[in-house]
């Protein structure tokens, strides 16, 4: 028995019986072998001769699972590497046998047996690699087909339609998938699709349209030629408001695509696809013939106007070519003026939404914007003043307010011309004629333009000298609701015009009642009507006297809110205006001390703040700075609002964004505060007010913010190294302000479970680590706390900075045996489990540390009874002394405790 045990000849036997054919008895002899050997390189040998057994067998798996043991030891065991290739190839891991064949040929390059067999096992790959290929093509091409058949069948039942039109539009999105419909005669089904006139239907060949589009010219080119622009527009065209969104995106994604959005490199085909001014110019001309056009609804109109506003203006204004700006005026002003110019209280007008005309404002203001010379600005107000003289006509009144109505649609677009316009003779002839005119509709077109030609009162003396007589009479003299109040808020404008100049108060007194309860409350007035309410208050709400009442008035301020619930979204920017004037959410005007003396001695007049009037820099802001009301800004969405902001808006407003994101990110779940992907981009904001130029309390918020957001996830911790926000919290680590110090520490504590922190504290020739150690024996115990946890976590991970903790300063020990005994049990804990994993790295250290006084605190902390309170601290001293114990550095008479985990 003694000489059967040897694993040597336990080895020889196994040999003997498989070279016989005894293969079962030589598996035998080797797994005896196995059990006994202590020799590694010898046990290689065997486990690799057992896999040749194992081979024999056809049990492959044990086969590779031996051979592996075999190339765990020698790495280039060539026998054990060609073994695992053959049982790997059996198994059909094609990949894995290839790259062990390749290790053979490799380290003998001229054996013929190796390098065949990685000729055939590359020409089997390179087969299968095809055959996968030509499947899933052809398993996509039937898929799109079936797609096709489902959507066009009479027998489908609905849930199955729109499942395939959703796995359709998904497809689409992939470029592969997008290709796959094209080959497979996909434009001229989606056509028919659209042709079907069921709504399902066409929106889902339009949003598959849209994916295949997207970012691919020649795709896009295709669209144009296959489906047709006017097709598109027709589509757009009809009065259902989500087929307009999707036909809008879509003619965005072709124009994308057409204009320089694809990437793409075509080689010859190149000259054919990239020639798309033609397209280009013919999308414009179709939208701005739908602007015009009766048949074309309001949503229709709104969304065509949108993509001119979009595609028409420059996007950099370095570029100096402005000439689709130009094309746009000679073929379409007057097209865009007389969508201004449409009243829809009269018959025969263009179908509109209630937001139609300030849309087209936006759209002139910005075609103006975008001209680059006096010939060019000359020749847009000559259209605008040619066009609006034509429809002047003495003995048709719907012309008249027709003009002065497209007057009020330059004035809230590019007020210059406007302005200019409303200077020539007979305009102002023309608008007391309709004040004085019996039908309602001709005063009310004639107030909203003496209210908008007010909008700038530095540029507008002419109407501020003549227009306020029209709009005092008409108030005193007419007993219709919608022109007193138009009235009224023309007033209020015009009396506003010093802003919050405290002594140039006119109109306030009384008007505010009247505009919140006598309108603004009453629901028996229409929508557009009640609006004025609110343009009135933003006007009236510089004064802080008039700020005071409406905002005590309850039952005011949730009839605005809820008035702006409505489709009319002309009304959002008068609530906003009102909310930051009640929140004083504007930029304070600094005021030079030495301009107003010198404005007093030449006797001009000097603003004069309202006593009551404190100024905050960003509504947002302000809204958030009470810790109750972020909870609200959270539910309503205010997350969402806020990271564009900070991200994109001005200077001023992306700091004052980014310090109302730290402000809810400090206090609230950060997964519910900013669900999904949207977490991801809060942290660059935060990290931007990480500088010397930001004040104590953004700094101090915007680090509490990375903290709970480096408590997440490691994704997030790593999103944070990258925006490099790691070396400001280090600096901040020293900062003299005792809660910046402690918020920086809480940061670190969170951060130091990723592996570039680590290395920071490993690297020699700073104070990373003596500053964190020196931090533990500050008498601030959150500080204390946040240090300790980011202590132990380093320790835990890196057992050459539990070492190095004893060279960075000679306080270490004390420190230590400090945050050991702390009346803190989390402080405690922390201590405790520093000291285990300084047990554990070292064993010069572990015996310095039991021949000191920490081996009677680890005693006194072991032996004390149980304690829900302080269990954390006390089992990890005894896990501490367990320690001790194993590697003998102490008997296990010297104390007597039960032993826990960490």
């Amino acid at each position: 028995m003694g000489e059967i045990a040897d694993p040597v000849q336990l080895k020889e036997e196994g040999n003997k019986h498989f070279q016989a054919g005894e293969i079962d008895k030589a598996i035998e002899c080797y797994t005896k072998a196995i059990k006994s050997c202590k020799d590694k390189k010898a046990l290689a040998v065997i486990y690799r001769n057992r896999s040749a057994c194992f081979l024999k067998k056809e049990n492959y798996n044990n086969a590779v699972s031996d051979a592996s043991k075999a190339i765990d030891v020698d790495a280039a065991d060539i026998k054990a590497l060609y073994r695992r290739c053959q049982a790997l190839e059996k198994l059909g891991k094609l990949d894995m046998a290839f790259k062990d064949v390749q290790r053979c040929a490799t380290i003998e390059p001229k054996n013929k047996t190796f390098l065949e067999t990685l000729r055939r096992l590359g020409a089997e790959i390179q087969q299968k690699v095809m055959i996968i290929s030509l499947k899933t093509t052809f398993s996509t091409d039937s898929r799109v087909q079936n797609m096709f058949d489902i959507l066009f069948s009479d027998e489908s039942d609905k849930e199955k339609q729109e499942k395939a039109a959703n796995n359709l539009i998904v497809l689409a999105r992939e470029d592969a998938g997008a290709e796959r419909i094209f080959q497979n005669n996909g434009m001229p089904l989606l056509v028919q699709l659209i042709d079907t006139g069921k709504p399902e239907m066409i929106l889902a060949a339009i949003r598959t349209l849209s994916g295949m589009c997207t970012g691919h010219r020649a795709r896009a080119t295709a669209i144009i030629h296959t489906v047709g622009i006017s097709k598109l527009c027709s589509v757009m065209a009809v009065d259902n408001e989500e087929i307009v969104l999707a036909t809008a995106n879509l003619l965005q994604c072709v124009y994308d695509s057409l204009s320089g959005g694809d990437k793409r490199n075509y080689g010859k085909e190149e000259a054919l696809v990239l020639d798309s001014s033609k397209d280009l110019k013919d999308i414009l001309l179709a939208l701005l013939e739908m602007i015009t056009s009766k048949k074309v609804s309001g949503h229709g109109r709104d969304q065509a106007l949108n993509l001119l506003t979009k595609n028409v203006p420059r996007k950099d204004k370095k570029n100096t070519d402005n000439t689709k700006a130009l094309f746009t005026i000679d073929h379409g002003l007057k097209k865009i003026l007389k969508v201004c110019g449409q009243v829809p209280d009269l018959p025969d007008q263009l179908p509109l939404t209630e937001n139609t005309q300030l849309i087209a404002s936006v759209l002139l203001n910005k075609i103006y914007d975008d001209l680059r010379c006096d010939p060019e600005r000359d020749n847009f107000r000559d259209i605008c003043d040619e066009y609006i003289k034509s429809k002047f006509d003495p003995n048709d009144m719907d012309k008249n307010i027709h003009a002065i109505n497209t007057l009020s649609g330059l004035l809230q677009g590019p007020f210059d011309v406007g302005n200019v316009l409303a200077g020539r003779q007979g305009v102002m002839e023309m608008m007391v004629a309709l004040c004085g005119s019996e039908r309602e509709v001709d005063q009310l077109v004639a107030v909203e333009a003496l209210i908008h030609a007010s909008t700038k009162t530095s540029k507008a003396s002419f109407f501020i000298s003549n227009g306020v007589t029209l709009l005092k009479d008409m108030y005193k003299k007419t007993k219709n609701e919608k022109i007193k109040i138009r009235a009224l808020v023309g007033l209020c404008k015009l009396g506003s015009a010093g802003g919050d100049d405290y002594s140039m108060r006119q109109f306030a007194e009384g008007s505010t009642e009247k505009l919140a309860k006598q309108w603004l409350c009453n629901p028996t007035l229409d929508v557009r009507t009640r609006k004025w309410a609110v343009e009135g208050l933003a006007y009236l709400t510089n004064d802080a006297d008039v700020k005071d009442d409406f905002v005590d008035d309850e039952a005011a301020m949730r009839a605005m809110f809820e008035l702006a619930k409505s489709k009319d979204k002309t009304i959002l920017y008068a609530v906003a205006c009102t909310l930051v004037n009640c929140t004083n959410s504007y930029d304070k005007k600094e005021i030079i001390p030495e301009m107003v003396q010198l404005a007093k001695f030449s006797k001009q007049h000097v603003p004069e703040q309202h006593p009551k009037v404190t100024y905050t820099e960003s509504l947002f802001l302000a809204l958030a700075d009470d810790i109750k009301d972020r909870g609200t800004i959270v539910a309503q969405g205010g997350g969402k609002a806020l990271i564009p902001l900070a991200l994109e808006g001005t200077d001023k407003g992306k700091i004052k964004a980014s310090h109302a994101l730290a402000k809810i990110a400090a206090v609230s779940n950060p997964e519910m505060a900013f669900p999904g992907e949207r977490i991801y981009e809060v942290v660059r904001p935060l990290v931007s007010l990480l500088n010397t130029e930001r004040d104590g309390l953004e700094n101090f918020e915007a680090l509490l913010g990375l903290t709970n957001l480096a408590a997440l996830n490691d994704k997030l911790r790593v999103k944070i190294l990258k925006e490099k926000a790691l070396p400001e919290i280090e600096n901040y680590m020293f900062e003299e302000h005792d809660q910046i110090r402690q918020a920086a520490t809480e940061c670190m504590c969170n951060l130091v479970c990723c592996k570039e922190v680590q290395d920071r504290y490993l690297e020699d020739g700073n104070d990373k680590l003596k500053l964190l150690v020196l931090l533990c024996g500050e008498d601030d115990v959150q500080l204390q706390r946040a240090a300790a946890g980011a202590l132990a976590m380093l320790t835990a991970a890196q057992k050459k900075l539990a070492v190095k903790i004893t060279k960075v300063t000679g306080q270490w020990l004390e420190i230590i045996q400090r945050l050991c005994i702390h009346d803190n049990p989390e402080i405690q804990h922390r201590g405790l489990v520093t000291v285990f994993n300084m047990l554990d790295a070292d064993e010069q250290l572990a015996k310095k540390l039991i021949e000191c006084e920490l081996l009677e605190i680890l005693t006194y902390v072991a032996k004390l009874e149980d304690n829900p309170k302080k269990q954390d601290a006390i089992n990890a001293a005894r896990t501490c002394l367990s320690r001790a114990m194993d590697t003998g550095l102490i008997k296990p008479t010297e104390c007597s405790f039960r032993r826990s985990k960490i």
